[in-house]
């Protein structure tokens, strides 16, 4: 491991090179830059890892049957175990995606599950990201860099190979195939993650699609070759946001999408990845029922905890929040990356009034939670080692079957004391190393 702390400086400049960036389009403007590299791993042991596979599975079964049900029968909301406002009023529910069944019956292909553990050594779940996780790319070219700077240390350490992601990603677009090729669709070299797209395609053999490139006929939808012929497609591994992904449906403005792309779908002629109208099920709000979500489809206790969370929707938490603002952590629902979090900790009376009014006034657009006193791991700094906050963003595959993999995005904050450790708020990154005895 010493030898990669002497190497930190040579794989950052080889990730550079190799166009390991981060974009953010923001405020009309793109700004790409490094996404920076840690190369002390965090290490996860084979029963640490065995705990985490059973409850990460457990979850992302429990969303994919979720997901079923809330665009056909409904039970949940039936039987009260959601309330019907946290399921319309979210941004993420689509009503064109009612009553499609997708290809095997599979919504949450890629998810990627947020973690902290705690001081305590307990893990918690922070978010669920099912629409288009992002991220596998990165450990996987890391820890590429890394065997070639010091193979002696995976020579020495019993480290798990993550280079299998792309072999695991193939099957899942191969198992929900409708019949011909699989693509991954990109927007374009000004999405944040465009490195990851390209890097995907090469690693799963997938056809690399611009917008352009594809069109649909007869409700089937096929990829144009340069030379003119064209070849059907039977799964598209969407990198595009929902709202852009057809403008027939969705946004008309979109110059994103593919026109038409749902009715394909919707005939059951392709099948998308991650499945539209997924959002629903990462919404922040719908993220408190999940343990009771995985009660009531699986008749089991969650493996896995959430972050204690209270929902101002709520008299009775909304009182708890009320009381307590100024120790705990308020998150728009609407919001991602980082953005929309606040500590109440760090604002003034006044503008904790301010935020009080604002969930009194919308209370289904928040939810609180505790801070989670959640563990530091070391970083390589200026010579020597420091501790920074840290997460783990778990990837978990679902075609035929549901597999963990076993590696991990580990993200940490590179201010001291800060819990701020999303990519585009400045965080760097980890490769996480799950040990194999």
């Amino acid at each position: 491991m010493y030898r990669l702390i002497a190497h930190k400086e040579e794989i950052n400049r080889l990730l550079a090179r190799y166009g390991v960036k981060f974009g953010i389009y923001k405020n009309n403007a793109f700004h790409e830059r490094l996404f920076p590299f840690d190369p002390i791993p965090r290490i996860l042991t084979k029963d640490e890892f065995a705990f985490l596979e059973r409850g990460l599975a457990q979850r992302v079964r429990t969303l994919n049957l979720f997901l079923n049900d809330i665009y056909g029968d409904k039970a949940i909301l039936r039987d009260g175990v959601v309330p019907e406002d946290f399921v319309y009023r979210s941004k993420g529910f689509l009503p064109p995606c009612e009553h499609i069944a997708p290809p095997g019956r599979v919504y949450t292909h890629i998810a990627g599950i947020d973690l902290v553990q705690g001081r305590d050594r307990s893990w918690y779940v922070l978010e669920d990201n099912l629409r288009i996780p992002s991220g596998a790319s990165y450990p996987m070219i890391a820890r590429d860099l890394c065997r070639r700077a010091a193979p002696e240390t995976f020579e020495t350490n019993a480290v798990t190979d993550n280079r299998d992601y792309g072999k695991l990603l193939k099957r899942v677009l191969d198992d929900v195939n409708t019949g011909g090729i699989s693509v991954i669709l990109t927007p374009g070299r000004y999405n944040s993650a465009f490195f990851e797209h390209s890097y995907l395609a090469e690693q799963t053999g997938a056809v690399f699609a611009m917008p352009q490139d594809l069109f649909v006929e007869g409700n089937v939808l096929y990829y144009s070759e340069y030379s003119g012929e064209r070849q059907r497609v039977g799964t598209v591994y969407r990198r595009i946001s929902d709202e852009f992904l057809d403008p027939m449906t969705f946004r008309p403005d979109s110059l994103l999408g593919v026109p038409h792309l749902l009715d394909a779908y919707r005939a059951g002629n392709v099948a998308v990845v991650n499945a539209p109208g997924n959002g629903v099920a990462d919404d922040k709000g719908l993220y408190y029922f999940v343990p009771a979500m995985i009660r009531y489809y699986l008749g089991e206790e969650p493996v896995l905890q959430n972050a204690p969370t209270y929902l101002p929707y709520f008299e009775t938490d909304r009182r708890y929040v009320r009381d307590h603002l100024e120790r705990l952590v308020i998150k728009d629902v609407s919001e991602a990356g980082g953005y929309g979090v606040v500590f109440g900790s760090e604002l003034t009376k006044e503008r904790r009034q301010a935020l009080w009014e604002a969930v009194e006034r919308d209370p289904r657009r928040f939810i609180a939670q505790e801070v989670v006193e959640f563990c530091e791991l070391p970083v390589a700094a200026d010579g020597t080692t420091a501790t920074r906050k840290a997460d783990l963003r778990a990837f978990v595959l679902c075609g035929r079957d549901v597999t963990v993999w076993k590696s991990g995005l580990t993200r940490y904050a590179r201010e001291a004391g800060s819990y701020v450790v999303n990519s585009s708020q400045g965080g760097g990154f980890k490769d996480t190393w799950v040990l194999s005895r």
